[in-house]
């Protein structure tokens, strides 16, 4: 893999760091496309990727400090550590409290808000896990003789043998999630599209533990699949859960493209 895609000067550009940035203009290409499509303001949502990005790279630092103290000030603000040192549960924490934050200040109906950024989130982390793979971060499983097993000897955690590269294993998991999310997000009522998210992500990272390098710590389950049990057990809460939506909003959003085009299509006085 490549860890490092080229120096200019003092400056390195990390493989890693590229991915998290294409994650980041996917994610807030999508929400935007959503949000607009379903006639919600811009003007304070649109703040919303780069705040859940912000607040996601700090929580999730903060998480992974915590788990893994550093041996002093300077190697924990340090640019390699931060651009290594991250745990995703500890960003996707973060990020959630940004952006519950900026949708409370929009006034909008949260249930339509995190509906429009569902495919955004899965498909970003779908893509920030191509820069594990190109960054061979030890993300990767055990040993494995399958024919797409891969070794990572130029990874950050360099191995010569041959494991499972699941971080690839999660990019098609989550490619899947964002089509399935597609399918539905018109078919079901507000809040649910969101709601499946939290259960297909929660789902996919329990299952992919199985083939992952983390030891467990309770009940033969290792951190994350705690975390992602916990993340299923939400996402049914919301599924069951009434949407608290104004019952102008269903309206306003079902006819935004056809008050649109109507718009469009009148004569001009």
């Amino acid at each position: 893999m490549l860890p490092v895609l080229f120096k200019i000067g003092p400056f390195t550009f990390y493989s890693f760091g590229a991915m998290v940035a294409i994650a980041f203009l996917v994610a807030d290409r999508m929400a935007r496309a959503d949000w607009e499509r379903r006639g919600l303001r811009l003007d304070v949502l649109g703040w919303a990727p780069a705040a859940a990005l912000a607040a996601g790279l700090l929580g999730a630092k903060l998480y992974f400090t915590i788990q893994h103290p550093p041996g002093s000030l300077a190697e924990a603000l340090s640019f390699q550590t931060m651009s290594s040192g991250l745990t995703w549960y500890g960003g996707l924490i973060g990020g959630a409290l940004a952006v519950a934050y900026l949708i409370r200040r929009s006034r909008e109906p949260f249930a339509l808000v995190a509906d429009g950024a569902a495919p955004a989130l899965a498909a970003s982390y779908g893509v920030g896990r191509i820069g594990c793979l190109l960054a061979g971060d030890g993300d990767y499983g055990p040993p494995s003789d399958l024919p797409w097993a891969m070794a990572f000897p130029n990874g950050t955690v360099p191995t010569n043998e041959r494991v499972h590269p699941t971080p690839a294993y999660e990019t098609l998991a989550m490619a899947g999630v964002v089509a399935v999310l597609f399918m539905l997000r018109d078919r079901v009522r507000p809040g649910r599209i969101f709601a499946l998210y939290v259960i297909l992500t929660g789902l996919e990272r329990f299952l992919v533990e199985f083939v992952r390098l983390n030891p467990p710590v309770a009940g033969g389950l290792s951190e994350p699949q705690l975390w992602s049990l916990a993340m299923i057990a939400v996402g049914g809460f919301l599924w069951a859960r009434p949407p608290r939506v104004p019952e102008r909003a269903p309206r306003r959003v079902a006819h935004a493209p056809a008050a649109r085009e109507h718009a469009a299509a009148r004569p001009k006085r």
